[in-house]
Parts: C-alpha cells; structure tokens; sequence
C-alpha cells in the first residue's frame, strides 16, 4: 500500500496552498493560547498582572477576530477559495485583524483605568505584538505572491497608516502606559526624534561621499580590491559598543589639541564619535553594492557605447550609473536601516537619540520607557526601508524586474 500523506489529497493536489499564512496563523494562535494579552500593573515601576486576550477584549471584539482567522484559515487552502482571491481576502482581512487588535488594546486601556489609581498603567502583552507583526507579514506575502504594480502597493500602504493614524489621532490608546510615557517625554521625545535622524544623515552622507568612488575604484582597480575590502571588513568585525569606546580617548585628545575642533563639538562624547563609527559601520554595504552594481553592468553594452563613439566618461554617467543605480540604492537601504538601529546605541556616549529612552527605561526598570525608544526606531526603520524599496523599483530601467 502507498503511504498516505496527510497534507495531500489522492490526486496529488496540496491541501495547503499557502504555507506561509497557514504558519502565521498557528503562530497567532499559540500566541494568543499561551502568552498574556497586556498586563495590568499599580505603577510605572512595578511588574503587571497578566491579561488573556479573552479577558482583555469584549465578547465582540474577540469573536469577530476569531471568525477574521477563519476566513483567513480558509485562505492557506487549496479549495474551496481559488488562490488569487484567497491572497485578496488576505489584504482585505489582514488589515482588519491589525486594526482590531490595536483598537481592542487601547479600548481594554481605557475602561481598565477608569476605576484604578492615577498611577495605574496598562501594558501591551507579547501576544498584542503576535497579532499585530502577524497581518503585517501576511499583507507583504500576499503582495509578493500577487506580484502587484508598485502604485497599488503605495496606494494600499498609505490607506493602511491613514487608518492607523486615525485610531491615533482619536486619542484610543491615551490610557496605554506607553502613551503616558509619551505625553510626560513629548518635548524631549521630539527633540531626541530629531536629533536620531540627523545623527543617521551626516553618516549616510559622507559614508555615500566616500564609499560611492571607492566602490567605483575596486571596480577599475582589480589590485586595490582585496585590501580595500579587507579594511572594511575590518570595521565591520569591531562591536558597536567597543568601537564608541575605541573612538573616545582619540577625540577627546584631538579636541583638546585643536580648540577650533572643541569649538565645532569634536570630543570624546556627543555627536562626533558616533558619526565617525557610523560611517566606518556603513561603508562596507555602500563600497560592495557600488562595486557590485558596475560589475553588473554587461560588458557588450559598454562596447556597444564605444562604438557609437561615446567617451568614458559619457559611458560613466549615461550607460554604467543608470544601470548600476537599483544595486547602489539597495546597499543604500541596507545601510539606512543599520544607521537607524545602530544609532541608538550612540545614545551611551551622549550622542542623545531615540537610544537616550531605552537607556533611561532601563536604568529605572520602566519597560514603557524603553518602549517608547524602540518602538518609534523600528517604526523608523520600516518606513525608511519602504521608502528606499520605492526608490529600488523606480530607479529599474524599463522592462527590468
């Protein structure tokens, strides 16, 4: 007798279409069966009371979650839904999962505060973080499996963080201890928000500066190659927290030497040290991607353009950068993202930054805190690496995938 196989019918058609969703799914489910909802703590300071999803949202709220998983169970299969509409209920349902669960957590905030202390505060629980990375993953296989134009996925992207916004806007997650951090933090958090941005673009700068010619050297020089390389290797060996620390006698002495360095903030601590290791960390990415973005380049067409008469250096900028610009800009979003976490770490030597609430968070054991710093990095980080995918796909010439 043949082996049965569970997970396929007798005609040899998979029961699972879409295996991806159907993990995601199991995934949410485990999360939600054996890790807390939110929790539910007398203080900022004090460690919280575990909130099951069921005990945390309404009747209503968890039922209509329940049915959005159904339907998307329904998805992961073969039959009875044809697989391209499964992946459009997918964008359709996904998104509402999302919303529900951000909604149900800020609505659980409220009515939990309304008869506890001022110094009372609700949590967001590891299964609130499953529920919402979950929809989000399915929403990008979905796309990816449906192979959508670039203006549908913009279009779908900006619905989603306009509906997101407006639940904020709302003011439904005013009761959440994260948001309480928020309002007692707001003009600090603003000015170290924009201190984080401009500490990753005066790396991004010069590492672009730099790195951008290099990566066009090892390209005309096959000699410099392997030392070039191995130096940026190098760096890229060095641990963030020990190349901040290798930086400070160095600068602290150069400061002293020259005041007219002092003058500018060139020190052992603050700004200086950290841009410096941030370029050193973000060359490598910037160097390879160039190099790798000319060598790309086929040599039948660069022979082409000499023989229509074309100088090197008209061959440099109309026929090797265009064609060599989706792999630059890709090690430009690779190092975009380093920037935006490395950055936070920056924060130990007084660079100030996003950094700056996790290392308060965590001095003082308020975990909001520390996630009133991380969450808006990784938001950071998202955006900024959406954005450069944009870029990527724009900068392809035509007929190029």
């Amino acid at each position: 007798m043949a082996e049965e196989r569970p997970a396929v019918e007798q005609h040899g058609t998979p029961l699972v279409a879409n295996r991806v969703l159907m993990t995601l799914l199991v995934a949410a489910l485990l999360g939600v069966v054996l890790l807390p909802f939110a929790s539910m703590a007398p203080n900022r300071l004090m460690s919280g009371q575990a909130v099951s999803l069921t005990a945390a949202l309404l009747p209503w709220q968890w039922l209509t979650l329940a049915a959005l998983a159904c339907v998307l169970a329904l998805c992961t299969l073969a039959r009875p839904i044809p697989p391209r509409l499964a992946r459009w209920l997918t964008l359709g349902i996904a998104p509402l999962w999302l919303l529900l669960a951000l909604y149900g957590l800020g609505d659980y905030a409220t009515r939990a505060l309304q008869d506890a202390s001022p110094a009372a505060r609700v949590s967001q629980g590891a299964a609130f973080w499953i529920l919402v990375f979950c929809p989000v993953l399915m929403i990008i296989d979905a796309f990816q499996r449906l192979d959508n134009g670039l203006a549908a996925r913009g279009f779908y992207t900006a619905a989603l963080v306009v509906m997101v916004g407006a639940l904020f806007a709302s003011g439904t997650f005013g009761g959440l201890s994260i948001m309480q951090e928020y309002a007692n933090n707001r003009d600090t958090f603003t000015a170290e928000f924009l201190t984080h941005l401009r500490l990753v673009g005066l790396a991004l700068g010069p590492a672009l500066l730099v790195g951008l010619p290099l990566g066009l050297l090892a390209r005309r020089r096959p000699s410099a190659r392997g030392p070039l390389f191995g130096v940026l290797n190098f760096f890229q060996t060095i641990p963030s927290i020990a190349l901040f620390a290798l930086l400070v006698a160095p600068l602290s002495a150069l400061g002293e030497a020259l005041p007219w360095l002092k003058a500018l903030g060139v020190g052992g601590i603050g700004a200086a040290p950290a841009i410096i290791a941030l370029i050193m960390y973000s060359l490598l990415p910037v160097v390879r991607n160039t190099y790798a973005g000319f060598a790309g380049v086929p040599a039948t067409t660069i022979e082409a353009a000499r023989g229509m008469g074309m100088t090197t250096r008209q061959i440099l900028w109309r026929i090797e950068v265009p064609l060599a610009l989706p792999v630059i800009l890709s090690g430009l979003r690779i190092v975009t993202v380093q920037a935006i976490g490395l950055t936070v770490v920056a924060a130990l030597i007084g660079a100030g930054g996003l950094g700056s609430f996790i290392f308060q968070g965590l001095g003082q054991y308020a975990i909001d805190l520390v996630m009133l710093g991380a969450v808006p990095t990784i938001a950071l980080a998202v955006m900024a690496d959406f954005l450069l995918q944009v870029l990527v796909a724009l900068s392809k010439p035509a007929g190029t995938r």
